[in-house]
């Protein structure tokens, strides 16, 4: 199959790419490439890529493509929150016109990649499953549930969306991110000896490893139509719905002599749900989960230790998403908009 992978590029998409190329489809991606200086460690898998901002794309560009997995956009809710519009122009607009296209081209299936976010605030005493109530409290998650809601609409006999509500990811990752809470409560505790928790420690979330959340995606790609047509799924592991100090905790296990450490101002954070899993691995005997994160958290640590990652390397900008846009646009290379200066 002829897969175009928007933000191929990215910490999901450079993972997805060489597995959709090992199972036999033929990826083309599409990418702004914004992060082009921030790889860590492994190259990145070859694929011939369309390097355009996903709001400038044409129907052209997706002549011969027979189904995609749309990645694209900024990438979490610090980033989403530096600019509001700019997240509803970029992963919802964007995201929405993309499927407008997608479907006049004549593309038969569009994976999106949503998140647990749209449950947002959700109740902690249950697992929130597909049917539960969004309640983002955050642009990112708001703009995924608005994408939801407008490409659903869409749904016909030729044009065949699917909606992947990834858990918070973690992970090894050529384009790794230092934003997200097991990569970078790990990171921590190797380069300082210390878990730094940025809250009380008491929100729970679901933990999916990066790969999994690939798998994910190609288990739908290659699915009968009529088990995977128009619906919506979460995507993790039900018994890695974990409160944060528990991965503190997980995390001082892997990591020698480390302690854990409350920042000044420490409080609870309002982003608490805890979700249930367990339908995709019901309705797809393709995906199965291969991590958790005891194991995802030593190999973070391994690969840390392999590269020799510095304090000064974790804490800068270059693994950091919201750190590399604003050092893009203090330098002039990008313009407020986030589009590459000429």
């Amino acid at each position: 199959m002829r897969v175009m992978v928007t933000g191929n590029k990215g910490y999901i998409g450079t993972v997805l790419t060489p597995m959709l190329q090992e199972k036999g489809h033929e990826v083309v991606g599409l990418d702004s490439d914004l992060y082009r200086k921030c790889t860590f460690g492994d190259e990145l898998a070859a694929a011939p890529t369309i390097v355009k901002d996903i709001r400038d794309i044409e129907v052209e560009d997706l002549e011969g493509i027979e189904a995609i997995c749309h990645l694209a956009g900024l990438s979490n809710d610090p980033l989403g929150n530096l600019d509001a519009d700019l997240t509803y122009d970029i992963n919802y607009r964007a995201s929405v016109r993309l499927a407008e296209m997608a479907k006049e081209a004549g593309v038969r299936r569009y994976v999106f990649s949503s998140s647990c976010s749209t449950y947002g605030a959700g109740a902690t005493g249950e697992l929130l499953t597909e049917e539960a109530v969004f309640n983002p409290v955050t642009p990112y998650g708001e703009s995924k549930v608005l994408v939801e809601r407008e490409v659903a609409k869409m749904a016909d006999e030729q044009f065949s969306p699917v909606f992947l509500r990834n858990a918070t990811a973690y992970g090894v990752s050529p384009r790794l991110r230092f934003d997200l809470v097991v990569n970078n409560l790990v990171a921590w505790a190797f380069t300082t000896g210390k878990i730094m928790m940025k809250s009380d420690g008491s929100p729970w979330r679901p933990i999916v490893h990066v790969e999994d959340i690939c798998r994910a995606f190609a288990s739908v790609l290659d699915a009968p139509r009529s088990l995977v047509h128009n619906r919506a799924f979460n995507v993790g592991v039900t018994a890695d719905n974990v409160q944060i100090r528990e991965i503190a905790r997980i995390v001082g296990q892997v990591v020698p002599e480390c302690r854990i450490e409350f920042a000044d101002g420490a409080s609870a954070d309002k982003r608490c749900y805890k979700v249930n899993c367990d339908l995709l691995p019901s309705v797809l005997a393709s995906f199965r989960p291969a991590w958790r994160v005891g194991p995802g958290a030593r190999q973070l640590y391994e690969v840390y230790r392999r590269q020799g990652l510095t304090l000064e390397e974790f804490e800068g900008p270059k693994y950091q998403r919201i750190g590399q846009i604003k050092q893009l646009l203090a330098d002039g290379v990008i313009d407020e908009t986030l589009r590459f200066v000429a």
